[in-house]
């Protein structure tokens, strides 16, 4: 099944596109606009977090270290 690739960086994550503009933020890895913050988000935009299950497994979560 072919991937489809990645829109240019400069074109935000969808979910940037439909959460409020205080939850917004870099992608950790590529630095697109994604939802970062809040019940939801994640550090990784879509095309991050699918390349980083290609190699963990579908498994991988991302897990807050702060407290």
């Amino acid at each position: 099944m072919p991937k489809t690739p990645a829109p240019p960086l400069a074109e935000p994550d969808p979910s940037a596109l439909t959460c409020p503009g205080d939850l917004v933020g870099p992608c950790a890895a590529c630095q697109r606009k994604t939802h970062k913050y809040g019940r939801g988000g994640s550090p990784l935009c879509q095309w991050c977090m699918t390349a980083a299950m290609e190699r963990w497994g579908t498994t991988v979560r991302y897990t807050s270290t702060r407290t």
